[in-house]
Parts: C-alpha cells; sequence; structure tokens
C-alpha cells in the first residue's frame, strides 16, 4: 500500500506523487519498491501508472494517514500481510521492505527507523496486527494507530529514511 494521498502543505499543496527524482516521480519509485506484491493500493488521486494498482482516498478525504492506511487496507482483495510505504521516500527499495518483513517474524510487523530514531512511514504489518488496531482513524497519526502494536524498528539504511515534504528537501534530494 502506497500512501500519497496528504495536502503537502509544506510543499504549497504540490502533488508529491507526480514530483520527478532520477527521471521518474515519487510514485513510480514507490511502485518499484512494492514490485514483488501481488497487489497494490494506492491511496491518493488515480494518475497513470507502469503497473496496474488500485486507487482508493480516505472518506472524508485527507484524514491523515491512518485514515488512509484504513481505506488502502478496505481496497485490498486479499488483505493479509500488507507493506505500507508514504510516496515520497524514494530511497525505499524491495531490500528496504525485506528487511523489514524478516525483523517482523513472529510480531505485529515491523518500522523503518531513521538515525535520528524517529519511526517513518514505511512498515510491514502482519494480518493480525489489524486486528489490535483502531477502527477510527480519521485526523490520527500512524504513531497512535500503531501504539498497541509489537513493532520490530529496523534501521535505515542508506538515504532510506530520507522523504521529501519540503522544497528543500526536493532539492537536497536532487543534489
Amino acid at each position: 500500500m502506497i500512501l500519497a494521498g496528504g495536502t503537502a502543505v509544506r510543499l504549497d499543496g504540490a502533488d508529491k506523487a507526480s514530483l520527478e527524482h532520477e527521471g521518474r516521480t515519487l510514485l513510480e519509485h514507490a511502485l518499484a519498491a512494492v514490485s514483488e506484491a501481488a497487489e497494490v493500493v494506492v491511496v491518493g488521486e488515480e494518475v497513470p501508472t507502469s503497473r496496474p494498482v488500485t486507487f482508493r482516498r480516505e472518506d472524508p478525504p485527507f484524514g491523515g494517514p491512518a485514515a488512509g492506511l484504513l481505506a488502502g487496507r478496505a481496497g485490498l482483495m486479499h488483505p493479509g500481510d500488507t507493506a505500507v510505504l508514504a510516496v515520497d521516500m524514494p530511497h525505499v527499495t524491495a531490500a528496504t521492505l525485506a528487511r523489514l518483513w524478516s525483523a517482523a517474524v513472529d510480531r505485529d510487523g515491523a518500522v523503518l527507523v531513521g538515525e535520528d530514531g524517529r519511526r517513518r512511514l514505511v512498515l510491514a504489518l502482519a494480518g493480525v496486527a489489524f486486528e489490535r488496531t483502531p477502527d477510527e482513524a480519521h485526523n490520527l497519526s500512524i504513531h497512535a494507530f500503531t501504539r498497541d502494536l509489537d513493532l520490530a524498528e529496523v534501521p535505515a539504511e542508506g538515504d532510506e529514511a530520507r522523504g521529501v515534504d519540503t522544497w528543500a528537501d526536493l532539492r537536497d534530494l536532487r543534489g
């Protein structure tokens, strides 16, 4: 699941999914990271993609990442173990997600952690994790949404934890 439906206030409302890095949109980078997934749900505005995906929106719109996560989950034809990735993290790869899945064994899941110790919006969640999360998530942070879950914290490697929240972040990303 790729979360791409935020308001991007610090980017003057720009569509993060359509921003480009190294000749590809941030959405295409995210799709490459989940390339091994049997199905992909993108929570955000529908745009052309390089592979078939299902687009969903939270209701009401712009309810925050936890509401987006539940909307995306509802869009899965075969809900079960679910990788969750913010669209603005172009250095997350399939190898990143593989490390999270390895750490998630016998737990509710795993989360990527930056070198500053903060959890990033990159998760591997076991299907049973959703049995212990709130049913209502409008305006709820991912941290609050996952508070009662047993999540392994996986340290980011290289720039994996680097996201694009501001124009300065995008400029720095492009070097």
